[in-house]
């Protein structure tokens, strides 16, 4: 294995070995990608505190996510296409989480299947679900989480309609990957990501395909799933979703205190701040910047966690430090699964794991939850007075 040591260390090697298209994926934003950019640059504004002289024997990482006992606080997010970064990625990555002790989101739009992946672990995994216009097939994919024992269910909020993501439009995005003459070239060079695709039997979309009628190849897929996103989701479907589930809530796409006071009202037992990773509002405050308000607006009535932009251990430590309860890493994941398959994603997950505890250190503590906002200098402003 080559020399790890951050996160970046892993995205060099990932675009070496994954197609074009699918690292242009997961590193792309949509329109100018301004959001994109700063969910990770804006960690760069907020600073740490040093402190010395403090007994720093017994540290520990371990704290609970929505209940769950969790290694550090950090889960795996909802990745869409995971099983295209490399083959079978949903269950390696989920495998990954599983040993190290943190939270596997599996995606609606996965590769591998809800029961593919109950069938590969032993613990439960969480489920995040889009709202589709199509409700039998919607409660049909909450049931089968249900019966896949998955112990909570995240909904995405923030895909109503689809963001533009100019990369995916040029380079024809499908699973599997359309025969084109420039995707066969770029095709051609990854080898080892064809000789795994070639050894699979999940090339497709999995919660999809075989579980909506007329659903048979690639291109009918895509176009199903285009035009499946509910744009007339609203608070009271979400409240159906909530009974129809009946375990564990998780809202995901919350970027402002009154969405977040109206997810705490109807119960959810968590609220993921995010922006989707850049790729639907473009424009949009970074979610860093977003969350102190949310905060403010909701208290304890429900635990808040942060999604978009974390690429670090330290981006974990500040997240925490600024009120979140958890958070969660998407493209740093993927950078490790595309990179080197399972053992990827566990060498993230030890990088972040690392440099979280380390940075605790530097700051004066040895337990993440007595971690607060006193380990920081936050510039005024930060948070923002808004118009």
């Amino acid at each position: 294995m080559p020399v790890i040591t951050d996160i970046e260390d892993l995205k060099r090697i990932y675009r070496r070995r994954t197609p074009k298209m699918f690292y242009d994926y997961c590193e792309s934003g949509s329109w100018t990608e301004q959001t994109f950019r700063e969910n990770s640059s804006d960690f760069d504004r907020i600073y740490f505190r040093q402190r010395v002289a403090v007994d720093l024997t017994n540290r520990s990482t371990r704290t609970q996510m929505i209940g769950q006992d969790v290694a550090m606080p950090v889960a795996l997010a909802p990745v869409g296409l995971t099983g295209m970064q490399s083959a079978d990625g949903e269950i390696k990555a989920a495998r990954a989480a599983e040993k190290f002790g943190v939270p596997f989101t599996l995606s609606t739009m996965s590769i591998c299947s809800i029961e593919a992946v109950a069938e590969a672990t032993t613990k439960p995994f969480w489920f995040q679900v889009y709202v589709m216009k199509d409700d039998d097939y919607l409660a049909r994919l909450i049931q089968r989480a249900k019966d896949a024992k998955c112990s909570a269910l995240v909904v995405t909020l923030d895909l109503q309609v689809l963001g533009q993501r100019h990369m995916d439009i040029k380079n024809g995005l499908s699973a599997p990957p359309k025969p084109t003459l420039s995707n066969i070239a770029n095709l051609s060079t990854k080898w080892r990501w064809g000789l795994g695709m070639l050894g699979t039997k999940n090339r497709q979309f999995g919660n999809v395909v075989g579980h909506v009628k007329g659903i048979s190849d690639p291109s009918s897929l895509m176009s199903w799933t285009a035009e499946q996103f509910d744009p007339a989701l609203d608070w009271a479907k979400i409240e159906k979703i909530r009974d129809m589930w009946g375990g564990k809530l998780i809202l995901k796409g919350i970027m402002e205190a009154e969405d977040a006071r109206r997810a705490a009202q109807i119960g959810a037992d968590a609220i993921i701040v995010s922006n989707h990773g850049g790729r639907q509002l473009d424009g949009a405050l970074s979610t860093i910047r977003a969350l102190e308000p949310i905060l403010e607006a909701v208290g304890d009535q429900t635990e808040v966690h942060l999604d978009g932009g974390i690429r670090s251990g330290q981006d974990v430590l500040k997240a925490l430090a600024m009120g979140a309860k958890g958070t969660y890493i998407g493209r740093a994941f993927v950078y490790g699964l595309g990179a080197m398959g399972e053992a990827g994603v566990t060498r993230a997950l030890e990088v972040i794991h690392k440099e979280l505890d380390v940075s605790m250190a530097f700051c004066g503590h040895r337990d993440i939850n007595d971690v607060n906002r006193e380990i920081l200098r936050v510039p005024r402003g930060f948070s923002g007075d808004w118009d």
